[in-house]
């Protein structure tokens, strides 16, 4: 009897801290589909420093470092910031968009395979950053969650 009671409480935890995390309001849309050539030619036209940010919505890491980078985009306007979702489901990356990155000045595109990291010079594992300067060159890429100081570095070195 203790054994189900237990269960029971814990089956009602976990789903009132699974609705909780849902906004409410409309959902943006799902991030659109992008090819590698479609992604190299938005950072090359974007006429300016360039920071892109893989996440997924079931990276609990990137949970943690998409507000810094939506701070991010109100410090550096002249950045442009591309959110690039892959591997993930279009719903719960709306999701993921409006509870996490609302505020964030930002356009966001998805690769469902995840290859456009790997062809950028990266890896699959996310959260990955890439931080290109206006002229297109890659100065640095940050595998892992990103904190404040890291980031603002970065932006500032392509921010200059």
């Amino acid at each position: 009897m203790r054994r189900i009671v237990l269960l029971s409480l814990l089956t009602s935890l976990v789903a009132a801290a699974c609705a909780s995390s849902v906004p409410e309001g409309p959902l943006p849309d799902p991030p659109p589909p992008i090819t590698y050539e479609e992604m190299v030619t938005l950072i090359e036209s974007s006429g300016g420093p360039v920071m892109v940010n893989v996440w997924a919505s079931w990276c609990l890491p990137c949970r943690s470092e998409a507000p810094l980078i939506a701070a991010g985009t109100k410090t550096h306007p002249n950045v442009t910031f591309i959110g690039l979702n892959v591997q993930d489901n279009p719903t719960n990356a709306s999701i993921f968009m409006a509870e996490f990155l609302s505020d964030a000045d930002m356009m966001h595109v998805s690769d469902r395979k995840g290859n456009i990291p790997v062809q950028l010079g990266g890896t699959r594992g996310v959260p990955i950053s890439f931080f290109y300067r206006a002229n297109g060159e890659l100065a640095a890429t940050h595998l892992g969650i990103i904190d404040e100081p890291t980031l603002a570095r970065f932006l500032d070195e392509i921010d200059r």
